[in-house]
């Protein structure tokens, strides 16, 4: 999870925001494990929803501002440390997942060759990755000391990425979802950090839309925006049945935002049916179907993964044999500088790929396979790449290495069949 920021600034192009939060619909709902205050659970109107949002996501956020005075230091506090004190279950989740990665080593590899002063360029990516004033106050502190050099006590808040009051507090004040059941606290009872102001934006698809989705005139290539979740899932009948974005990516409320770097998450979303394998004038043919059944926007979403459709066949000793693989490759594929798109072959909702094997069967082929591997950061996994090939890294080349290292190995096999092609070879 990264912004290209460098990339584009060395190729003197305006940066662009493209920071991944990986197959990527997330949408923070608090399970209000220890706090049941809540000071409006009425349903709100979709106008009133929208004005909510607007004032909720104004970028850049204000500071915090004065706490109460009666709070305590715990209560005060942004990390999300503090809020484990009563809601370990959240934070033990949100530890897990790819929200609490959002500063990792391949955007702090870029930040921390930029000046401190330019605050505005930093928030081309911490306004999604790290968005809390307090964690760019954060950002700029740690570029003073030396670039990011200086020693510290524990992780520094922008270090922390999107944090827990990132999506929950505004001006010391906490806000969330209603409760499941829709009850109130009874008048008057005291509950810690001033309990929470029940909002119903929080169950609502365009709360992750602040991050998952581009304005109208925000960056485009052929015609499409270049972050464009929401307006997918929008078009879609899981928005027409009701089936909101935190249905699949929050069930039960939970805090983990699984998506395209989650084997059992890509799996439940997509549907691949083979059909045998077949030999006939010395050709081998096969076909392979991946439906998009279960993911409520294009699979993948966004530009950064990419899904390596492989069939080829194989010697008695496993072995692939030279000259019959053939690939397809299911994704948003742009050039390193995001000035072009180069092919788009996402499969939107509940349509389908099919991918045609057809090569001329190998005098030692034992089987065929088929093989479909996923790379979540296929796009940064190029680009740390090129950063660290053209000595462009900076500063930040020990992280941009330690984020192509944690990229590649994110990659992972999400099907795989082996089928015997001796006995179809001998009939022939």
């Amino acid at each position: 999870m990264t912004c290209p920021t460098t990339e584009s600034i060395r190729r003197g192009l305006k940066p662009k925001r493209i920071c991944d939060l990986s197959l990527f619909l997330g949408l923070v709902l608090l399970s209000l494990a220890g706090c049941d205050a809540s000071r409006d659970s009425k349903p709100r109107s979709p106008d009133s929803i929208e004005s909510f949002l607007q004032k909720h996501w104004s970028r850049p956020l204000l500071a915090q501002g004065t706490p109460a005075a009666q709070f305590s230091p715990l209560e005060t506090s942004l990390a999300p440390r503090a809020c484990a004190t009563c809601h370990i279950a959240e934070f033990n989740d949100w530890k897990q997942s790819r929200h609490s990665q959002a500063m990792g080593p391949g955007i702090m590899g870029q930040l921390v060759n930029m000046s401190a002063a330019a605050t505005e360029e930093h928030q081309e990516c911490i306004r999604c990755h790290a968005p809390l004033r307090e964690q760019a106050d954060s950002l700029v502190a740690a570029l003073e000391r030396v670039q990011g050099k200086g020693r510290r006590d524990g992780p520094a808040l922008h270090e922390q990425g999107l944090v827990c009051a990132a999506c929950h507090m505004r001006g010391y004040q906490r806000y969330g979802p209603p409760r499941k059941d829709g009850s109130t606290p009874a008048p008057g009872v005291q509950l810690p950090h001033n309990g929470w102001v029940s909002e119903a934006a929080f169950g609502d698809s365009r709360f992750c839309a602040a991050c998952h989705q581009f304005t109208q005139d925000g960056y485009a290539l052929n015609g499409k925006l270049l972050e464009n979740t929401y307006e997918e899932w929008k078009a879609s009948r899981y928005a027409r049945e009701g089936r909101n974005c935190q249905s699949c990516h929050m069930p039960d409320r939970r805090h983990q935002w699984r998506g395209i770097h989650d084997p059992e998450m890509v799996k439940a979303g997509v549907t691949l049916n083979a059909t045998p394998a077949g030999i006939a004038a010395g050709m081998v043919s096969a076909t392979l179907g991946i439906r998009n059944t279960g993911t409520g926007h294009f699979f993948p979403t966004y530009v950064t993964p990419r899904v390596v459709v492989q069939a080829y066949q194989e010697n008695a000793g496993k072995e692939m044999l030279q000259g019959t693989l053939q690939e397809h490759v299911i994704g948003w594929q742009v050039s390193p500088d995001l000035s072009r798109e180069i092919a788009d072959t996402r499969i939107a909702p509940d349509q389908q790929t099919l991918f045609e094997y057809r090569q001329p069967l190998h005098r030692n082929a034992a089987s065929l396979v088929f093989r479909v591997k996923v790379e979540p950061d296929a796009f940064y996994t190029a680009f740390y790449r090129d950063l660290l090939q053209n000595g462009q890294a900076g500063r930040g080349e020990p992280m941009i290495r330690q984020a192509l290292k944690d990229a590649l190995a994110a990659e992972f096999t999400l099907y795989y069949q082996r089928e015997p092609l001796v006995a179809l070879a001998a009939s022939k």
